[in-house]
C-alpha cells in the first residue's frame, strides 16, 4: 500500500512537472504561428470522416492563447446544421468524498447568434450562461434540463497539454490540465452509450 502510495504521488509530481514545461513552450508560440496551426486543423477536420458523418458533436471553447483555436470549427459546425454542445461546469449533484466536487456536461448551442452572444470568464473562454442552461439540451442530463434519453454525440474534440502513445498497447494517453472534467465526462458518456447498447464514439484529442 505505501509503495502503491510512493508511486501515484511520483506519477503526480512528474505530471505536473510536464504541465509546467509545455506552459512554457506554448508561451513561447507567437499569435500568428498558434492561428495558423488553428486555421490548419479546422481545414483537415472539414473532410475527416467521423467529423463530416456526425450530426452530433462536442467542441471545447478556446482560451484566447495557449490551444488551439476553435472559433472557425463551432461556426463550421453549426453552418452545416450539426447539432454543437460545448462544455458547461457545474456542482456535482451528486456530492461524495469519492467524486469531483464540481463536473462538466455538455449543453447545446442554439445557433450562430447564441454562441456570439456568449460571454467571457475569468480565463477568456466563452461560456454558457448558468440562467440559460434549463433551456438547453443537455448530453448526461439532469431534473432541470431538456433532453432525451437518447442524446449522445457522435464526436467529442477535447483539448489536451500533451500526449504520448503507450508502447504496449498503441493507445493515445492525454494529459489535460489536472481537474478530471473531460475524464468524468467521457466515462459517463460511455457509460450512457453501453446502457443504449451502442459503441462508443470516436473522441478526438487537439494538441494545444
Amino acid at each position: 500500500m505505501v509503495e502503491e502510495q510512493s508511486s501515484m504521488a511520483s506519477l503526480k509530481a512528474a505530471k505536473q512537472q510536464l504541465r509546467l514545461l509545455m506552459k512554457q513552450r506554448l508561451g513561447a508560440i507567437s499569435h500568428e504561428s498558434a492561428m495558423s496551426q488553428s486555421t490548419i486543423v479546422s481545414n483537415t477536420l472539414k473532410t475527416f470522416k467521423p467529423y463530416v458523418e456526425a450530426k452530433r458533436v462536442s467542441v471545447f471553447l478556446s482560451m484566447p492563447s495557449g490551444e488551439i483555436q476553435t472559433d472557425a470549427i463551432v461556426r463550421d459546425a453549426l453552418k452545416s446544421g450539426k447539432e454543437v454542445f460545448v462544455p458547461y461546469l457545474h456542482k456535482n449533484p451528486l456530492p461524495s468524498p469519492d467524486l469531483p466536487a464540481r463536473v462538466m456536461d455538455m449543453v447545446r448551442l442554439k445557433d450562430i447568434r447564441d454562441y456570439e452572444s456568449l460571454k467571457p470568464d475569468r480565463w477568456g473562454i466563452p461560456s454558457i450562461d448558468p440562467s440559460t442552461v434549463h433551456e438547453r439540451q443537455r448530453i448526461l442530463g439532469g431534473p432541470d434540463a431538456q433532453h432525451s434519453d437518447k442524446t449522445f454525440l457522435d464526436l467529442v474534440l477535447m483539448p489536451g497539454v500533451a500526449f504520448d502513445r503507450d508502447p504496449s498497447t498503441g493507445v493515445i494517453r492525454r494529459l489535460g490540465h489536472g481537474k478530471g472534467f473531460y475524464d468524468y465526462f467521457i466515462n459517463l458518456h460511455n457509460a450512457k452509450l453501453s446502457a443504449l447498447g451502442m459503441q462508443e464514439h470516436p473522441v478526438l484529442l487537439l494538441a494545444p
